[in-house]
């Protein structure tokens, strides 16, 4: 999948656990685990805002775009 979830990271820069950042949004820790893992298919923008309340950061220090290969054919065209 191209895009990577950086949690770890920004949990790991604020010092709080996983247990900790799920019980202060209202998230279960098995769903925040299946995010942080990069299994979740989407994300509430609800959730999104509330990981960044607590964390102080922003959509962008949580998630980056990693393309997976080259580009689709585009036809030729350059």
């Amino acid at each position: 999948m191209a895009i990577v979830v950086r949690l770890d990271v920004a949990l790991a820069r604020r010092k709080m656990t996983s247990r900790d950042l799920a019980a202060r949004i209202g998230l279960s820790e098995q769903n925040l685990s299946v995010l942080r893992s990069g299994r979740a298919r989407g994300v509430r923008f609800g959730t999104l805002d509330a990981i960044c309340r607590e964390l102080e950061c922003q959509p962008g220090d949580l998630l980056d775009y990693e393309p997976d290969g080259p580009p689709p054919n585009d036809g030729g065209v350059a």
